[in-house]
């Protein structure tokens, strides 16, 4: 959109300058065609020329004081674009943080030891036969947000994603924009073994936010 106003302000800049150009040429000519031999008439006709030629040179700093303005005004667009592409991630990535770090203590996720999440839990969860456990999470926080939850071990072995069940088919689409925030868990696999891992929380943008 900002290449496309920029690129209709330089015609429309083109089109001025050159109509300008011609009005001077029109101007010289004439003062040419009306010179007289006599001194006397020759220093008349340079003051005249001053007359004629000033009022086209106020309409030259105008037309410069627009182009001016139209590139300021292009660049303009381009920073509130980019801005506007990257304030959804700067007003939602403090919310994405707060619900994994809440998450993470979450007795749902957790196992009987204090301050692990349970594997055998995040099955559960990420499963069929999840959504009642599913619908307690996702329903302790604002229905403003549309977000789900990845648990990963560290080696990258294991991977569990959890989603809400009351959403569109395309609500976590690819190309839809979107914020994630993680931290740092451990993960109990079994009850002899038990290795780090990232829960990490993906707030997507939806039409309401």
């Amino acid at each position: 959109m900002a290449v496309s106003l920029f690129t209709n302000n330089f015609l429309f800049i083109g089109d001025l300058l050159e109509d300008l150009l011609k009005k001077r040429l029109t101007a010289t000519a004439r003062l040419k065609d009306t010179l007289k031999p006599a001194k006397k008439t020759c220093a008349l006709m340079l003051r005249d020329e001053h007359g004629v030629l000033e009022p086209h040179t106020d309409l030259l700093s105008v037309a410069l004081a627009v182009i001016g303005f139209m590139v300021f005004a292009a660049l303009m667009s381009q920073t509130y674009l980019g801005y506007e592409d990257r304030s959804f991630a700067l007003e939602n990535y403090e919310t994405a943080s707060l619900i994994a770090e809440n998450l993470a203590d979450d007795p749902v996720l957790g196992a009987e030891s204090s301050g692990l999440l349970s594997a055998a839990s995040l099955d559960t969860l990420s499963g069929p036969n999840g959504a009642n456990e599913r619908a307690k999470i996702f329903a302790a926080f604002s229905g403003n947000y549309q977000f789900l939850v990845e648990v990963r071990t560290g080696d990258g072995q294991w991977h569990w994603q959890i989603k809400p069940d009351n959403v569109e088919i395309d609500a976590f689409a690819d190309d839809l924009e979107k914020v994630a925030a993680s931290v740092p868990v451990v993960i109990e696999l079994n009850p002899a073994e038990s290795i780090p891992g990232i829960l990490t929380v993906v707030i997507y943008k939806t039409k309401w936010n």
